[in-house]
């Protein structure tokens, strides 16, 4: 290994010629591996070491010539590489060249070519004799394919780029093989053919695909395990409480045995103690009995044989003795009967105990939850409550009962449902309610006691907005609604909705945290809106209200009806107020602040924002009416411009000429209009105090007033004389007033 020693000597090398291409097999199987370039062309590389000739000083015997020269044969024949003697000679000859054969014919370049990118080779991988990192990787190829991998390459791994010869093949689907590009028109005709990079990648995705699916397995195999050892756990739990759960009551039973059987042989042995007794006196009286005739019957037998004169002297004491002794009853039955009674055992008691015997305990009593947070709707809640782990229960019963005035009415109506959860949906509640809740428990073995009662209340009823009363601009709109609940609620919601189109729905806002009945909202200029209200309480938000739609292109609003004056009529959509040919009431309403009782006038509601607003009235040219603004506190008995409260422009028809009034305070500028507007604009400009009237039908201007407006005003109308006013709002401003 001279080369590995000493250092391979400094060669120029030219880059390796184009047409000289590297076979993709190891030509070789040994553990040495033999050189392939002849010897002439080998002279500045590393000599062949001694150790892989078999023979010292590297001289190769004539055995080892001809086995090389069958191996070379059979990997010509193997690969077609015959057609020429040189390439046979060649190869025998001394060393081997290092040759790649991408296409069955071979393609060899100069000596010289040949041994300076031999050399490159040899530079980049000095440990391979010669093969370099390429012929490396070939030779490994050629052992995976012919199954011979040596065991230090035990694991192939696909490379991750791609180079000339991975270039020429290509993956046959059918055969599922990679073959080489040159032969697909041959025996893989008719077969599926994918470049291999493809078919790698392809094969790399279902890999992982497999994988995925190995650690969902995995994954689902690790909680079961996991699931089976909480059961374990939960299995000795038990066994624990139903072996102590048995213990207890047999126990118990066992005592109360013990406690029976105490009592009745006491009661036994006293019965017995009393036979004795009785028995025993008996036994004593008899004995006595018995001595005394045995007394008079040897007195009887020794007054026998005396002297008559003393027998006759004895026998009549004798006799009166004898008497009176026989004269006495004497008792020979037997006061008490060797037998006992037969005993009754009662066994009522043990045996409601034996049956009390359950392998579950009678649960304690639950704990229901609070009412959570948004957990409620309209007609229904959810109630959550908990159980202590050690009890087993079959059912539920829930129960409620609704609250009034803050307490729970005695003659209110209790409902109870079961149920097999620990939680439940009650439905069919009335909406902003509060219910009164309670829960037991029930199993074999009993029920449980009452769970502590606890509060819960249904969402609100969704709010009613009054479209009526809806006001706007470009910059804001002001949504009042009705409750729709009979119980307060906590605040509202006001959601909006930015729409491009009519079809398409933007990204919803929220305006939370509403006190009132109203809200002023602020928006986009020329946009649409869908706006929606939501009332909330402790139950949770209601569902939205009916939704209403709101353009910012303008200024909006409606005709107040509560300002109106008896004689003039508002049309529903409450833009045309219209007086008619019958006569104004005799009786006129009282006076108040809010309706016009002397002057025929209705005002609007406008939108209390700073700014521009601009809205145009149609009117009629033989009607007399009156149009302008008023502060919302202008005395209702007086006539519109007459104070300092109103700036109005009026119009009245005398002797077939219109004349024309801009009112303030009771004086007009001597103003004349040649052509009678049919539509008048009004722009009322907060931001420079005034007050503008065009003929919108020619973009004329008519005047303006200059006003100071500490308050907020309001459109009015009035009409003198049968007639009618349409209101035309929410329209665009068009481009001449912008000058004024």
């Amino acid at each position: 290994m001279d080369g590995e020693a000493g250092g391979a000597p400094e060669v120029h090398r030219s880059p390796a010629p184009r047409d000289f291409h590297f076979c993709p097999t190891d030509l070789y199987d040994s553990e040495g591996r033999l050189r392939l370039f002849p010897e002439e062309h080998t002279r500045t590389g590393r000599q062949v070491p001694a150790e892989m000739t078999g023979e010292p000083g590297g001289a190769a015997p004539g055995k080892a010539q001809s086995d090389l020269e069958e191996e070379v044969q059979e990997l010509v024949d193997l690969y077609a590489l015959g057609g020429g003697g040189e390439w046979g000679a060649e190869l025998v000859d001394g060393s081997a060249p290092r040759v790649e054969v991408s296409e069955p014919r071979l393609h060899l370049s100069s000596a010289g070519a040949q041994r300076d990118w031999r050399l490159g080779a040899e530079a980049e991988d000095p440990g391979c004799l010669g093969w370099g990192a390429a012929g490396r990787d070939l030779r490994e190829a050629y052992r995976y394919a012919h199954g011979r991998a040596s065991e230090e390459y035990e694991c192939y791994v696909i490379p991750e780029e791609e180079d000339e010869d991975e270039a020429a093949l290509v993956f046959c689907v059918t055969c599922k093989a990679p073959v080489r590009a040159c032969e697909v028109s041959d025996a893989h005709g008719e077969h599926e053919v994918t470049p291999l990079s493809k078919a790698l990648e392809s094969a790399k995705d279902e890999i992982h695909k497999n994988m995925f699916k190995l650690e969902k397995q995995i994954i689902e195999m690790e909680n079961f395990a996991n699931h089976l050892e909480e059961v374990f756990i939960t299995v000795e739990e038990n066994f624990g409480r139903q072996e102590q759960n048995f213990e207890s009551h047999f126990n118990e039973i066992l005592e109360t045995l013990a406690q029976k059987y105490e009592e009745k042989i006491q009661a036994l042995g006293e019965k017995k103690k009393a036979k004795l007794e009785a028995l025993y006196g008996q036994l004593v009286s008899c004995g006595e009995n018995l001595d005394t005739c045995k007394e008079l019957m040897e007195t009887i037998e020794e007054m026998c044989h005396e002297e008559k004169v003393d027998f006759i002297k004895d026998a009549v004491a004798m006799a009166d003795r004898l008497g009176k002794f026989l004269n006495t009853e004497t008792d020979v039955e037997i006061s008490a009967q060797p037998d006992f009674e037969d005993q009754t055992l009662d066994f009522s008691d043990v045996e409601q105990l034996m049956g009390s015997i359950n392998t579950i305990p009678a649960p304690s009593a639950p704990v229901i939850n609070p009412q959570a947070p948004n957990s409620a709707t309209g007609s229904s809640v959810r109630v959550c409550w908990s159980l202590y782990s050690d009890d087993t229960v079959e059912s539920y019963l829930l129960s409620y009962r609704p609250v009034q005035d803050g307490s729970p009415g005695k003659d209110q109506a209790e409902f109870t449902m079961t149920v097999k959860e620990t939680y439940c949906s009650v439905r069919n509640l009335v909406p902003n309610t509060q219910y009164e809740f309670w829960v037991t428990a029930q199993n074999r073995a009993g029920r449980s006691p009452a769970s502590e009662r606890a509060m819960y209340m249904t969402a609100p009823s969704p709010p009613v907005i009054k479209s009526k009363e809806i006001r706007s601009c470009e910059e804001a709109a002001l949504i009042c609604w009705e409750s729709g609940n009979l119980n307060p609620v906590d605040s509202y919601t006001v959601e909006l909705t930015q729409a491009e189109s009519p079809e398409a729905s933007g990204v919803t806002e929220s305006v939370v945290g509403i006190p009132t009945r109203e809200a002023l909202v602020q928006l986009q200029p020329r946009q649409r809106y869908t706006i929606y209200v939501r009332a909330l309480s402790v139950g949770g938000p209601s569902a939205r209200s009916d939704p209403v739609t709101v353009c910012t292109t303008g200024s909006f609003f409606h005709l107040n009806q509560h300002t109106c004056h008896p004689g003039l009529t508002i049309s529903e959509d409450g833009f045309t107020v219209e007086r008619s040919e019958r006569k104004t009431p005799a009786k006129e309403p009282l006076p108040g602040n809010t309706r016009f009782t002397r002057c025929v006038a209705v005002m609007g509601n406008l939108i209390p924002i700073r700014g521009r607003h601009y809205w145009e009235v149609e009117v009629d040219e033989r009607s007399h009416y009156t149009v302008g603004v008023a502060f919302e506190d202008v005395p209702k008995q007086e006539d519109l411009g007459a104070n300092c409260l109103s700036w109005c422009m009026r119009h009245r028809l005398a002797s077939s000429r219109h004349k024309y009034e801009f009112l303030h305070n009771g004086t007009t500028p001597d103003i004349r209009i040649t052509v009678s507007p049919r539509k008048i604009g009004i722009l009322l400009d907060y931001e420079n105090s005034k007050l503008s009237f065009f003929n919108a039908d020619i973009s004329q201007h008519l005047y303006t007033f200059s006003c100071q407006l500490h308050q907020f005003v309001h459109p009015c109308f009035s009409l003198e004389k049968p007639g009618c006013l349409k209101i035309h709002n929410g329209i665009s401003m068009p481009k001449h007033v912008t000058f004024y």
